[in-house]
């Protein structure tokens, strides 16, 4: 059993937040545990649950650092690329696709 409060989904006591509300107020958890939890009933299924942090506790978010940035540039770089044509398609390629969609829409060569 847990020992943390639980409230209805909307109305959120106030001092805490979700992690997406802390950080859009340009905050993080900073090692905290969970304070509290809001809870949505669902008909057949599990209630949806989000989990709260006290934002006296939170701590700012770390700044952007070179290197972070260097890094985060050649991942999305990388989700760009396509590996059939080797071209930066200008676009997070699709998953679903696996190449951009000019080499995606090319039917195959000498197929069956």
């Amino acid at each position: 059993m847990s020992a943390l409060p639980v409230y209805r989904w909307r109305p959120a006591p106030d001092g805490y937040a979700t992690r997406r509300q802390l950080r859009a107020a340009g905050l993080r958890p900073g090692g905290q545990d969970v304070a509290a939890q809001l809870e949505r009933p669902r008909r057949r299924r599990g209630p949806l649950v989000a989990y709260l942090y006290r934002i006296d506790l939170a701590k700012p978010v770390r700044p952007m650092t070179p290197g972070r940035s260097a890094a985060l540039a050649k991942a999305n770089r990388a989700r760009r690329t396509c590996h059939a044509c080797r071209r930066d398609a200008g676009y997070v390629i699709p998953t679903a696709l696996g190449t951009c969609v000019p080499c995606a829409d090319t039917p195959l060569v000498g197929g069956s």
